[in-house]
């Protein structure tokens, strides 16, 4: 069979490399090599440069947006309630922490600047730890994909097991920085 690659490709580089930096290596026996190449840009070596520069417009508009909620939310939540709720480091403050966190759909890259207003307004480390760690691994639309997959059963153990893991990392957490 012929090469598919042009002649200055031909050698020299692994498959996982061309199809990483060049953006269109394609191995016409594989076909996890097929699914890598679909997932990159085609097309000459500026494959990588593009990805990077397409990531970057998907993370700016979404960083932008958790920055203007968390100066929402530090206007609009008075800072007792947080201090009494999450402020501090016990165990109730932690698993309400990771209770909020897992039920909230925070976008990518939106839960830090949120965190670090709800910080800023009293929540302790160990629970914003919690928070951090129950936002990206559960939201209600997560849930909801996981149990039509998995079924109840296997789900409810998924989050039943990241609530109990988030809320006793940030508790142990809270306790070893304070």
């Amino acid at each position: 069979m012929k090469n598919p690659l042009p002649p200055r490709f031909a050698g020299g580089h692994s498959d996982l490399w061309r199809i990483a930096t060049l953006g269109y290596y394609r191995h016409p026996y594989s076909s996890a090599g097929g699914y890598l190449a679909s997932l990159v840009p085609q097309g000459g070596g500026h494959g990588l440069a593009k990805g990077y520069w397409g990531f970057a417009r998907q993370i700016f508009p979404l960083l932008l947006i958790g920055v203007f909620s968390a100066g929402i939310l530090k206007v609009l939540i008075p800072e007792s309630i947080i201090s009494n709720w999450v402020g501090g480091n016990c165990l109730r403050a932690n698993f309400l922490a990771t209770i909020f966190g897992a039920f909230m759909y925070f976008a990518t890259l939106t839960e830090v600047p949120i965190v670090k207003a709800f910080m800023e307004l009293g929540t302790g480390k160990g629970p914003a730890l919690a928070l951090l760690l129950a936002g990206p691994a559960l939201s209600l639309p997560n849930m909801l994909v996981i149990r039509t997959i998995m079924g109840n059963g296997k789900t409810l153990t998924d989050i039943l097991l990241v609530i109990i893991m988030a809320t006793f990392t940030g508790f142990l957490f809270g306790l070893l920085t304070s």
